[in-house]
């Protein structure tokens, strides 16, 4: 009798874990997501930046600024395009909705400091600092993992912790912001997915 309660309610927090996190997350997508990422790079790395340190010089009347933030926008688009598609894909075969209230939650918790970050970034470029880019970046995204890490399953948060910490040592050599840039957003991204899909086997 013991053991039918416990299985009972063993039964009972998974459903309500269930309930209370988007598990939908497509684990090809992160590794897609650092593909793209690693491409982005590349293509930056040849066409913009064929010397050493030259993405320090970057500024507002520099003539690589426009194809470097439209090589960032293609990477950014294909990511959520991919993780849309894929994650619908993983939610229509678990019957479940893509887009419910917690998928609501979590996206409004990755959103605030994603955001918030981003209107940071601006306004350090628009101070001249270029340098931070790369650093803050990785550091805003890797806290909106985490603080949208409890509406989903837990390889986001650790994931999360990881841009973080990419970030922080990128703010010390910032003259490496490029480099620390792609294994944030490159190779993370792939091991993440890599992670995701052997955990859900």
């Amino acid at each position: 009798m013991n053991k039918d309660y416990s299985q009972d309610l063993s039964e009972i927090r998974s459903l309500m874990n269930r309930s209370s996190r988007f598990l939908s997350l497509s684990g090809t997508s992160g590794i897609m997501a650092g593909i793209y990422a690693i491409i982005g790079a590349g293509i930056a790395k040849i066409s913009f930046f064929p010397t050493q340190f030259e993405y320090q010089n970057i500024g507002y009347a520099s003539p690589q600024l426009v194809p470097i933030v439209i090589d960032l926008m293609l990477v950014l688009l294909l990511s959520v395009v991919t993780a849309y598609v894929l994650s619908a894909k993983e939610a229509k075969k678990n019957d479940e909705k893509i887009w419910d209230e917690t998928a609501k939650r979590l996206a409004f918790h990755f959103l605030i400091p994603l955001l918030t970050g981003g209107a940071y970034i601006l306004l350090k470029l628009n101070q001249g600092d270029f340098a931070s880019a790369a650093s803050l970046m990785l550091i805003f995204y890797g806290l909106a993992l985490l603080n949208a890490s409890k509406y989903t399953i837990g390889t986001i948060k650790y994931l999360g912790i990881s841009e973080i910490l990419i970030g922080l040592i990128c703010a010390c050599f910032p003259g490496y912001g490029f480099w620390f840039w792609t294994i944030g957003f490159g190779l993370l991204h792939i091991v993440y997915g890599s992670l995701m899909i052997i955990q859900k086997k």
